[in-house]
């Protein structure tokens, strides 16, 4: 039901459960900064492994037997590298992201109109969160960069605070191309994730609502609501992990030293798509599926308790 339509004039900021006024979107940037910035952290040891596993495969082949070696050689602190990066990287990311969505997911649906929103509901969901990402991908680009090279570099040759690898950084930025070195093999990597993650659970939801649970959405608790936040969440991951692999080695690829000034499709070609698009793709596959199962479910809670409503629906 349409909350405060305006009459005689169909607007989408008008669609849901409150108004899609400037509170609004400043809410849903708060909750996708914490959804991103806390699951992302908290993954910091799957990334190590995941990361090395891209770039040194000899050493690190399979995912617990390679933090079982981060363990053995650098203590427990070998396994949380990265960390700060990670986090003000990725909070920054996930409030553009979730945030900027909603703002161009309403823009679009005005562009096109009640009856080709209706018809065409998946473009509006692709082209939103691939402009969301766009701008997303900026803001994390610096901290990206500097997340694997602390991750990557061997033990005692790159700095692991965060301080002190950001100013590294910049010191070195004709050997790391700091700070957008990156964001080329960025885009490419989380572009095609986001409008994976976005159209897919956007999608999920709307076949749990449709098939499964077909009463009135608002007639559902809160804890049902958000069950299936989370579900559709995780099967999305799963499909997001798998899409933008090859792009995320390739960023991955990047921070070691012996590339230093070779292109992009260089990489690629010396390492070879198979390599690209399977290695590591186990623990990304475990990390990414949790990974946006929760990031969803955090959303989807920040905004219910600031009375927004879950995401998605019929």
């Amino acid at each position: 039901m349409s909350h405060l339509q305006p009459i005689g004039k169909w607007d989408a900021r008008y669609m849901g459960i409150v108004p899609h006024d400037s509170a609004y979107y400043a809410k849903c940037l708060m909750g996708g900064a914490l959804a991103c910035g806390l699951t992302h952290a908290a993954m910091t040891p799957l990334d190590v492994v995941k990361c090395n596993m891209q770039v040194n495969p000899a050493k690190y082949q399979r995912l617990w037997p390679g933090l079982a070696t981060v363990l053995h050689e650098e203590g427990a602190a070998g396994i949380w590298k990265g960390f700060g990066p990670t986090l003000v990287g990725y909070t920054l990311q996930g409030s553009f992201k979730y945030g900027l969505y909603e703002i161009f997911k309403d823009f679009y649906m005005n562009v096109a109109g009640e009856e080709v929103t209706k018809k065409y509901k998946p473009i509006i969901w692709l082209a939103g969160s691939a402009s969301a990402e766009f701008f997303a991908d900026i803001a994390l680009c610096p901290f990206e960069m500097t997340k694997v090279k602390i991750q990557t570099s061997p033990s005692g040759s790159f700095p692991i605070a965060f301080g002190a690898a950001l100013t590294e950084m910049r010191n070195r930025k004709l050997e790391t191309r700091y700070p957008f070195g990156s964001l080329g093999p960025l885009w490419t990597r989380q572009i095609p994730y986001t409008m994976a993650k976005f159209v897919f659970f956007e999608g999920i939801v709307q076949q749990f609502y449709t098939h499964i649970f077909t009463a009135p959405k608002e007639t559902y608790s809160e804890l049902t609501q958000l069950g299936i936040t989370f579900t559709s969440g995780y099967l999305a991951g799963i499909i997001c992990a798998v899409v933008s692999h090859p792009a995320d080695t390739v960023v991955s690829l990047m921070g070691k030293t012996e590339n230093k000034g070779k292109s992009v499709g260089t990489i690629a070609r010396e390492t070879g798509f198979v390599t690209l698009a399977t290695k590591g793709l186990g623990a990304r596959v475990i990390m990414i599926g949790t990974l946006t199962g929760f990031q969803w479910w955090i959303y989807d809670t920040c905004k219910t308790v600031m009375g927004l409503g879950t995401t998605g629906g019929k």
